[in-house]
């Protein structure tokens, strides 16, 4: 029988709905995890880049997410010890203007719980952006409220804004981010892979 890994890379339920998107692509499900990571990173959904790689944030937002985290490659792709999970593992595809669409729900509603319970070991959830928190806290608050209001959930959550560029503007007016939050995601981040 086929791992939970390889189901999900084989899954084409999406097939119509991104052949019918601007970029007219097929289904990529880029799948980084197993059953002991202790770590989970959740953001949106594989973009542009990563679809073409296969690799999870390989683009400028994985350069940025890893500063903040304060780790190298090598720890940040050790599926054994760090699992990243998007909203939705395809790249969405983008709409006639040029946006990013969003992830599709039928990602989470066919693999939310198997991949939840396939992940029992996880100390530390860095989610990334609204759609993750959306999906790990059922929460709809505006982005900037739930990351102001970080340690709410810390030390075994922590709520970060996108690593897009598009957020180099909301980071440049908020410099106790960079100050205050990451020092702890880092600390958080290493604690929880040292219990591993």
């Amino acid at each position: 029988m086929d791992s939970l890994p390889d189901r999900i890379r084989a899954c084409r339920l999406c097939a119509g709905r991104f052949a019918a998107t601007a970029t007219a692509h097929a289904p990529r499900p880029v799948v980084w995890f197993a059953p002991g990571a202790s770590v989970l990173i959740s953001g949106q959904a594989p973009g542009a880049r990563v679809h073409a790689s296969g690799q999870p944030f390989t683009d400028p937002s994985g350069d940025r997410l890893r500063d903040w985290l304060g780790i190298d490659a090598a720890t940040f792709y050790d599926r054994s010890r760090i699992a990243i999970v998007p909203a939705a593992f395809c790249f969405p595809g983008y709409d006639a203007k040029g946006s990013d669409l969003p992830p599709p729900a039928l990602c989470r509603a066919t693999w939310g719980a198997e991949v939840d319970a396939a992940l029992p070991n996880i100390r530390l959830r860095v989610l990334a952006g609204s759609y993750a928190h959306r999906r790990h806290l059922g929460l709809t608050q505006p982005v900037d409220a739930l990351v102001r209001d970080w340690r709410r959930f810390a030390p075994g959550t922590f709520v970060l804004p996108h690593p897009s560029w598009r957020n180099s503007g909301w980071l440049k007016r908020n410099p106790w981010f960079e100050a205050e939050l990451l020092p702890e995601l880092r600390a958080a981040l290493q604690q929880a892979l040292a219990a591993k």
